[in-house]
């Protein structure tokens, strides 16, 4: 089978999927972007044009578009660790929508034989935005997400992986929505210790000694309540447990 034949069929698998038009044109375009790369046949990269439209999924929505059958998830993590667990949740069929005001990842995942996805991140401020751009747009890379002065970039991973870069039984959403690094934790604790400094400098110059010294000792009451409470809760529930056995 000929390349043009074996997209022809590849096409019309997809458009009997109920795949609209532009993303059918897209998906092709990267895939024969590959093939140039490569100089193997679609075929013996892809196997056969029906199966593989099978494992591509059905349509995905365009961003802000709604879609009440996708999974929905938002997450962040530090500058030290977002490409590792960019790669990570890519390689679960997480396909990040854009960056919310807070930095954080809005990602939407398709439901069924849901696509990997590959990211990267690169710099664009100034005259490298542009240059960054025209370098990696024929690459199939998409602009998805900006931050700071950083660009977060996606492309689906069949583009370079072929039927690998489906994700046939994707696992559940993580419950967690931050992933910290060691470094970030060792950041975090600085930025506490130096908050906490400015505070306790704030209050001893503010409210002078005994006005801190009685801050600290209605917090650690406060605190010593709390933990009253949850000592007590704990000890009602081991004796209903001890009680029903």
């Amino acid at each position: 089978m000929t390349t043009d034949a074996y997209f022809a069929e590849l096409t019309d698998a997809l458009r009997a999927a109920g795949v609209p038009e532009e993303q059918i044109a897209r998906t092709t375009d990267e895939l024969r972007g590959h093939l140039a790369e490569t100089g193997t046949s679609p075929e013996e990269e892809f196997g056969p044009a029906e199966g593989f439209a099978a494992r591509l999924g059905g349509p995905v929505p365009a961003p802000g578009e709604p879609d009440g059958a996708a999974e929905h998830w938002t997450w962040t993590a530090d500058l030290f660790n977002d490409r590792r667990m960019l790669d990570v949740h890519g390689a679960q069929g997480w396909e990040v929508e854009g960056l919310d005001p807070l930095g954080r990842f809005v990602c939407r995942r398709a439901p069924g034989v849901a696509l990997a996805w590959e990211y990267r991140r690169e710099v664009i401020t100034g005259r490298r935005r542009a240059r960054v751009l025209d370098e990696l747009t024929p690459e199939g890379w998409e602009l998805c997400g900006e931050w700071l002065v950083y660009g977060y970039f996606k492309r689906p991973r069949a583009a370079t992986a072929g039927p690998a870069g489906a994700v046939e039984a994707p696992p559940a959403a993580p419950r967690r929505w931050l992933f910290l690094s060691r470094r970030g934790k060792a950041v975090l604790a600085v930025w506490c210790l130096l908050v906490g400094g400015a505070m306790t400098s704030f209050l001893v110059g503010g409210l002078g000694a005994s006005g801190l010294a009685i801050t600290v000792a209605v917090a650690s009451s406060l605190s010593a309540v709390y933990t009253s409470r949850l000592e007590t809760a704990a000890g009602d529930a081991r004796k209903k447990t001890a009680d029903r056995r």
